[in-house]
C-alpha cells in the first residue's frame, strides 16, 4: 500500500518537475546572457541598463518561440505529417537559420513607424521607453502562452512601444493613421488567410476527392498543388527572408517561384508515377501524397519567420544598445551579432521549452486537420502574405495562420450541413418507397463523383415538376439540425479576444512600466 502511494505521489509531481526544469533552463540562458554582455562593455555608460535590456530582450525571443513559431508547425503536427519532437527540431533549426542568415544587419527601432522618434526628450528617456515596451510584451506574450491564445508578436511590441510611447511623450506622439492600419489587419489577416485556405480546400476536394477515381485523379492533380506551393513559398522566401540578404523585387522572386515551381512539378509528378501502385483509391491514401510538401513548408515557414521576426525581440534592443554606445536616439540602428544571436537562440528555446502547447493548440484543438487541411493553411500564410505585401495591406502572420485554421474548420462545416441537406432531399423524394431502393440510390450518390450528384438532383427536381422535393424554409430548419460544429468555439472566442486586448492591454502593462522604471532612475 505504502509503495503504491509513492508511485502515485511520484507521478502527481511529474509535471511538476519538468516545469521547474524547463523554468531552470530558461533562467539560465537569461543569466548568460546578463554574464556576456556585462563582459564585452564593462566601461560603457549605462552599462546596467544594456544589460537589463538584452536580459529582457532574451525573455522576449523565448516568448517569441513559445507563442508565435506554433503557427508555422502546429498544422504539420496536427496532421500526424510530423511528430512533436520531429516539428520542434525543424523549427529550431530554421527558426535560428533564418534569425542569423537572413536577419538583416540593419532593423528600425521603432516597429510600424508607430512613434515619432524626434519627440522623445533625450537618450535616458528612449532607453526607458524601449525597456518597457519590450518587457510589456515580453509579459503578455507569456500570458497568452499560458491561456493557450496565438496572439501576434508584432502586435505586442507595437503596442508596448505606443504606450510607453505615450507615457514618454503624450498622445501626440503616436501616429495614429498608422495605428489605424495596425488595427485594420485584426480583421484583414484573418478574413483573408481563411478565405484562401478554404478555396485552396474546396479546390482540393472539387478536383481530387470528389472523383469517383480519386487515385487517378490525384496522380494527375496532386504535382499542380505541390509545384503551386513551391511556386508560393519561393517567392515568399525570395520576398521576406532573402531579401535581407540580396535585394531582390517581386518580378524577379516571382520569376525565380516559377522556375522552383517548374521543377518540383516534374519532380513530384514522377515520383507519384513511380509509385502509382501504392496509391489508394481513398481520400486516405491520397492524404499520405502531401506529406514531404507539409515538412517542406513547416521548414520554409520558420525560416522566413525567424529571418522577420527576430527583429520583434533585437529591434528595442538594438535601439537600445545604440542609445547606450552612441547617446542617441536613432530610427534605425545596427544589429550587433551578440544581439542577433541572442533573439536566435531565445526563440529556438523558446520553442523547445514552452511551444508544445501552442503547437497543439494550433495544430489539434481548434479543429481536426488532416495533411490536405494542413497544406491549404499552409499555402494561406504565405501567398496571403505576398499579397498584402504588395498591396500594402498590414497583415500579421498569427493571424493568418490561425485564420487558414478557421477557414478550413468552417468550410467543412458548411460542407457537411449541405451534403446532409443534400441526403434529405433524396430521402424525402423516394418517401414510402421500398427502403431497399433507397439505400441503392443513397449509395450511388454517395460514390458518384461532385459533377455525377449535382446532375442526381438535378434529375429529382425535374421529376418533381422542376421544384425540390424540400422547400426553402424546410432546407433552413435541416440546416440548423444537421449543423456540427468541427471547429471549436471557445478556442475560437479565446483567440479573438486575446487579439482584440493585445495593442491596449500591451499598451496599458508599458505605460506602467515606463513610470515605474523613471521613477526608480530618477534622482
Amino acid at each position: 500500500m505504502e509503495l503504491e502511494q509513492i508511485n502515485a505521489i511520484e507521478r502527481a509531481t511529474r509535471y511538476g518537475r519538468a516545469e521547474v526544469l524547463r523554468l531552470g533552463v530558461a533562467v539560465i540562458f537569461i543569466v548568460g546572457i546578463m554574464l556576456y554582455v556585462r563582459s564585452i562593455g564593462a566601461d560603457a555608460p549605462n552599462m546596467v541598463m544594456l544589460v537589463a535590456a538584452a536580459m529582457i530582450g532574451g525573455y522576449m525571443a523565448m516568448n517569441i518561440g513559445a507563442n508565435d513559431v506554433a503557427n508555422n508547425v502546429g498544422p504539420a503536427v496536427g496532421s500526424k505529417a510530423l511528430t512533436l519532437a520531429g516539428a520542434i527540431a525543424i523549427a529550431a533549426i530554421f527558426e535560428a537559420s533564418g534569425a542569423l542568415i537572413a536577419g538583416g544587419d540593419v532593423v528600425s527601432t521603432i516597429k510600424k513607424g508607430i512613434i515619432d522618434p524626434a519627440l522623445i526628450g533625450d537618450a535616458d528617456t528612449f532607453i526607458w521607453l524601449m525597456i518597457a515596451a519590450l518587457l510589456a510584451a515580453a509579459l503578455w506574450l507569456n500570458v497568452a502562452t499560458y491561456v493557450g491564445a496565438p496572439v501576434s508578436t508584432t502586435h505586442s511590441i507595437v503596442g508596448g512601444v505606443m504606450g510607453a510611447g505615450i507615457a514618454a511623450g503624450g498622445s501626440g506622439i503616436v501616429d495614429w493613421g498608422q495605428f489605424g492600419q495596425i488595427a485594420a489587419s485584426w480583421v484583414i489577416s484573418p478574413v483573408l488567410g481563411g478565405a484562401i485556405a478554404a478555396l485552396s480546400l474546396y479546390l482540393i476536394k472539387r478536383r481530387i476527392t470528389y472523383k469517383r477515381d480519386i487515385a487517378q485523379a490525384a496522380k494527375h492533380n496532386v504535382p499542380l498543388f505541390v509545384a503551386i506551393m513551391a511556386w508560393v513559398f519561393s517567392t515568399y522566401l525570395a520576398l521576406k527572408g532573402l531579401s535581407k540578404i540580396v535585394e531582390i523585387g517581386l518580378l524577379p522572386a516571382v520569376g525565380l517561384g516559377a522556375i522552383v515551381g517548374a521543377i518540383v512539378w516534374w519532380l513530384t509528378k514522377w515520383l507519384i508515377h513511380r509509385h502509382s501502385a501504392e496509391v489508394e483509391n481513398s481520400k486516405a491514401g491520397v492524404d499520405g501524397l502531401f506529406t514531404i510538401p507539409l515538412i517542406f513548408a513547416a521548414a520554409l515557414l520558420s525560416f522566413a519567420h525567424g529571418a522577420n521576426d527576430v527583429a520583434n525581440a533585437v529591434g528595442p534592443l538594438a535601439a537600445i544598445n545604440e542609445a547606450v554606445l552612441q547617446g542617441g536616439i536613432a530610427s534605425k540602428a545596427a544589429i550587433p551579432s551578440w544581439v542577433l544571436l541572442v533573439g536566435a537562440l531565445g526563440i529556438a528555446l523558446g520553442l523547445a521549452l514552452f511551444g508544445p502547447k501552442l503547437i497543439r493548440t494550433v495544430g489539434s484543438e481548434i479543429t481536426e486537420l488532416d495533411r490536405m487541411r494542413a497544406f491549404c493553411v499552409a499555402m494561406a500564410a504565405a501567398v496571403t502574405v505576398i499579397v498584402a505585401s504588395q498591396l500594402g495591406l498590414p497583415v500579421s502572420s498569427t493571424h493568418i495562420a490561425i485564420g487558414g485554421v478557421f477557414g478550413v474548420g468552417f468550410l467543412r462545416e458548411h460542407l457537411k450541413t449541405t451534403y446532409r441537406q443534400k441526403i434529405d432531399e433524396i430521402e424525402a423524394h423516394y418517401a414510402g418507397e421500398d427502403r431497399e431502393k433507397v439505400e441503392r440510390v443513397l449509395e450511388e450518390f454517395e460514390e458518384a463523383s461532385f459533377e455525377e450528384k449535382g446532375q442526381i438532383l438535378q434529375n429529382l427536381k425535374r421529376n418533381n415538376g422542376g421544384t425540390a422535393p424540400i422547400s426553402k424554409s424546410d432546407r433552413k430548419g435541416l440546416k440548423k439540425v444537421y449543423r456540427q460544429e468541427l471547429v471549436k468555439r471557445s478556442a475560437v472566442f479565446r483567440i479573438v479576444a486575446a487579439w482584440i486586448v493585445t495593442v491596449p492591454l500591451s499598451g496599458l502593462l508599458a505605460a506602467m512600466l515606463f513610470f515605474t522604471i523613471r521613477g526608480m532612475l530618477l534622482p
